[in-house]
């Protein structure tokens, strides 16, 4: 069986910056794999078509360009806030004024929105809403672990149930 539109696939990856030694962002081990529903559209398009056709056992290395995986850094996704933003009953929240911690906070329409604060003035704040990896090129090397077909209900849901994946 190989790796195809509405198919379970489970898998190990190492996720470094650039390349096969740049800098390691994320590891998934075989004892907690990796498992999605192969086309649902929940993942980057390139790292699904750089998955397709596999089998078990297969390994795979390749590497996603920033503009195809979370975007460029884009300037103007930073803003300057008022600190007086982050009081809480009359208190500033200062343990969320730290560099580079991420923030979870509301937009206008009350749609949660996480923000890195970047910078912390007197009186302003400056938030990056870039996604994290925004500007960076991403390198994927692993192992197919499992492939079997989707059941129904996962069709049906658009995701993965049971070991691995979504519990209702």
């Amino acid at each position: 069986m190989s790796i195809s539109k509405n198919k379970v696939v489970s898998l190990t990856y190492e996720l470094r910056e650039d390349n096969i030694s740049g800098d390691l962002i994320e590891v998934v081990k075989a004892d907690q794999p990796f498992v999605f529903l192969f086309g649902a559209g929940g993942l980057l398009p390139e790292f699904e078509s750089n998955l397709a056709g596999k089998m078990i056992g297969s390994s795979f290395d390749f590497q996603i360009m920033a503009a195809n995986a979370y975007g460029e850094f884009d300037e103007s996704a930073m803003e300057y806030v008022p600190k007086d933003i982050f009081m809480i009953d009359g208190k500033l929240a200062e343990d969320l004024l730290e560099t580079d911690k991420v923030i979870n906070l509301r937009d206008q329409d009350g749609h949660l929105v996480r923000a890195r604060v970047a910078e912390v003035g007197e009186a302003e704040v400056l938030l990056d809403f870039n996604h994290p990896l925004a500007g960076v090129n991403l390198h994927f090397s692993g192992q197919i672990l499992d492939i079997r077909d989707a059941t129904a209900e996962e069709l049906d849901h658009g995701h993965v149930h049971g070991p691995g994946g979504h519990h209702h």
